[in-house]
């Protein structure tokens, strides 16, 4: 082949190379065909399953670090003691997980995607239910499952007998011809699994609807004290995004009553465990309303102004008296301690801001039945008050620096001074009911005058309670029902038999859309209907199983 031979090839190869790449151009999306292949992406099953993934991811840091709705204090000592990262996590939002906007993005976009899974799925899932069972294979031997048996009528009375078995097992039975019949079961499986979808975007409206319109407010009420229901008189109150914390209930609650059983006959472990709680109320709705008297337990709350009240928590609070040097009263009031363990050892906090020049506090342990000899430290040996006892240590300066949010029952002592005895040495009170301790320094005194019990209350109103109740039992109806429920579908072929004309050769086949362990059973429940072993008649001839 000569150079100019070559050369004229080589460009024909090049010129067809450039025609193909023209033809084979790809065409581009536009704006509608971008926003169609968004929507399919995010209505597909994969994405909602990584979007519930991906929720449940998100929700973990609400389990590590304090939430504002829950313990804004906690917040606060969290940004004090980190101050580098502390703000950073306050801008993503790591401290109002469950309002901030990303994980308000993810449940949106997820409930997005579930209605774009069911949507068509129903549409597909309605139209199945009313079409008619597919006509039968000419070769069910290939089936999943099948069986042949001889049968010793016609064939017309063969599938007539096969159509009443199968009905009665509540298949839908068609004939699309006069030699066979085409049954199809188990359309209650797609209805589950769609219920359990439609459920699980309920149960997402529900608590959505809980997070915006309802509100949780926990307060601590001694015991022959009322407690009146305003956004001020919660110790701690948190609200949906569109709760007005105004327009609470005004209702009220007075504990006339609390009594507390506990263990005493049998030692060991189940020594001072409780044996109940009960609170003994005076209620009303409101101002002017009329009062009733209702009993509180742990397992059933009062239901009050749409609101229900909960008992939490219990423990004591000691009545104790502040005075300055002049014997003027600084502070008087029942003083909850928080429970450290079974036997009530509680430490709490008594703030004398009246106290003048510096503020005042107390710091330490109330025990109900106190180990004099302090062999263990300031423990309780029994949760019941016995010989109670009250063990302080005293403070001065600033009680609430930066003005920040913090536990009724800790002190904050970073611009406070431990205050020491007259001779230097470190302050311990030690006072049991009835006594009084004059402090040094011309500070006044503290009288411990007695005991009494408080009740911890939890006022709850969760108006998507009820919607997210409801669509929970269902998702567990839905899930079940699509778990037993088989998709099933059951062909049967009747023809004379070539061996013998006074016999009809009965064939059936069967093929489920899931694994399906049962389906070699059920067939052949239904060919030993037919053959007439379920009645307990003989059969025509034995049966032929392949």
């Amino acid at each position: 082949m000569s150079a100019d031979d070559s050369t004229a090839g080589s460009a024909t190869t090049e010129a067809t190379t450039e025609a193909t790449t023209e033809a084979i151009r790809q065409p581009t999306l536009g704006p509608l065909g971008w926003a169609r292949w968004t929507w399919r992406n995010l209505t597909s099953m994969r994405t909602a399953l990584f979007l519930l993934l991906l929720l449940s991811v998100a929700a973990v840091p609400g389990s590590i670090f304090p939430q504002r709705t829950i313990d804004p204090g906690r917040v606060g000592d969290y940004l004090v003691d980190n101050p580098t990262t502390g703000p950073w996590l306050d801008r993503l939002g790591f401290f109002n997980v469950y309002t901030s906007p990303w994980f308000s993005a993810i449940y949106l976009l997820l409930l997005v995607s579930l209605i774009g899974c069911i949507i068509p799925r129903s549409r597909l899932h309605w139209h199945a239910i009313r079409s008619r069972p597919p006509r039968a294979p000419a070769r069910l031997d290939r089936l999943a499952a099948h069986t042949t048996f001889t049968y010793a009528v016609p064939p017309a009375e063969a599938l007539a007998a096969a159509s009443t078995a199968l009905r009665r097992r509540r298949y839908r039975v068609h004939s699309h011809d006069e030699s066979s019949v085409s049954a199809e079961t188990g359309y209650l499986r797609e209805t589950g699994n769609l219920v359990f979808h439609l459920a699980l975007c309920l149960v997402i409206v529900g608590v959505a609807v809980g997070h915006l319109w309802g509100w949780r407010g926990d307060v601590i009420v001694p015991e022959g004290q009322t407690f009146t229901s305003t956004f001020r008189s919660y110790h701690t109150f948190s609200g949906g995004a569109l709760v007005n914390p105004l327009t609470v209930p005004p209702f009220s609650v007075r504990i006339d009553r609390f009594d507390v059983r506990f263990e005493e006959e049998v030692r060991g472990s189940q020594f001072g465990a409780p044996r109940g709680f009960t609170a003994y109320t005076t209620t009303s709705e409101g101002p002017g309303t009329a009062t009733s008297e209702q009993v509180l337990t742990v397992n059933e709350p009062v239901s009050l102004g749409g609101a229900d009240v909960f008992l939490l928590g219990n423990g004591y609070a000691p009545v104790v008296t502040v005075r300055d040097a002049a014997g003027t009263v600084l502070y008087r009031q029942a003083t909850p301690f928080l429970a450290q363990d079974n036997f009530y050892t509680s430490v709490g906090a008594i703030k004398v801001s009246a106290a003048s020049p510096k503020m005042l506090g107390f710091s330490g342990f109330f025990m109900p039945t106190v180990d004099p000899t302090f062999a263990n430290g300031p423990v309780s040996e029994f949760p019941a008050l016995k010989n109670p006892e009250l063990a302080l240590s005293v403070w001065e300066g600033n009680l609430f620096p930066g003005g920040r949010s913090q536990s009724v029952y800790t002190l904050n002592t970073s611009e406070l001074t431990a205050v020491p005895k007259a001779d230097g040495q470190p302050l311990l009170i030690r006072l049991a009911p009835g006594q009084t301790y004059t402090l040094p320094g011309d500070r006044g005194s503290i009288s411990f005058d007695s005991v009494s019990r408080f009740a911890g209350l939890s006022v709850r109103s969760d108006p998507g309670k009820g919607l997210t109740l409801v669509a929970a039992l269902l998702t567990i109806a839905g899930l079940v029902t699509s778990l037993l429920v088989r998709r099933r579908r059951v062909f049967v072929r009747a023809a004379a038999d070539p061996a013998d004309p006074r016999t009809t050769l009965v064939t059936i086949g069967a093929l489920s859309k899931t694994a399906d362990p049962g389906l070699a059973a059920a067939l052949q429940g239904l060919a030993d209907e037919m053959a007439g072993r379920s009645s307990g008649a003989a059969p025509a001839a034995r049966p032929e199983r392949t």
